[in-house]
């Protein structure tokens, strides 16, 4: 990856999406977001930019040969096939009540997602 791509921000507009989907998946999955809102943030961020650079919100804490398969095959578009299946998010984006790391909010402000995606330049 060329560090071109590292700087690279998501639009806001599918910034703003997908900050909304995650609020209302984690309300209909009855998850919470991490305790760290940076992760959250970072989280959302890649999610974004994965729908800016492909046309889906392929999940940004794996590792593809081929993002492009990988969109067509679903299979990590988030919510990925193990989060809708038994409610387990690798990205720590939707984690259960129970869960060490996760907290009790369901929201996150744009504003938190943009302060922490500009302190990762």
């Amino acid at each position: 990856m060329i560090k071109s791509e590292l700087n690279t921000k998501a639009s806001d507009k599918n910034l703003e999406a997908i900050r909304h989907f995650s609020e209302q998946y984690a309300k209909r999955s009855e998850t919470y977001f991490c305790a760290e809102p940076s992760v959250t943030a970072i989280v959302i961020e890649g999610l974004a930019k994965h729908k800016d650079e492909l046309g889906a919100p392929l999940c940004p804490c794996r590792h593809y040969e081929d993002k492009e398969a990988e969109v067509a095959a679903a299979f990590w578009n988030c919510p990925c096939v193990p989060m809708r299946e038994r409610k387990e998010c690798h990205c720590m984006l939707f984690l259960m009540a129970g869960n060490e790391f996760a907290g009790g909010k369901q929201e996150i402000h744009m504003e938190t997602i943009k302060q922490v995606r500009d302190t990762m330049g």
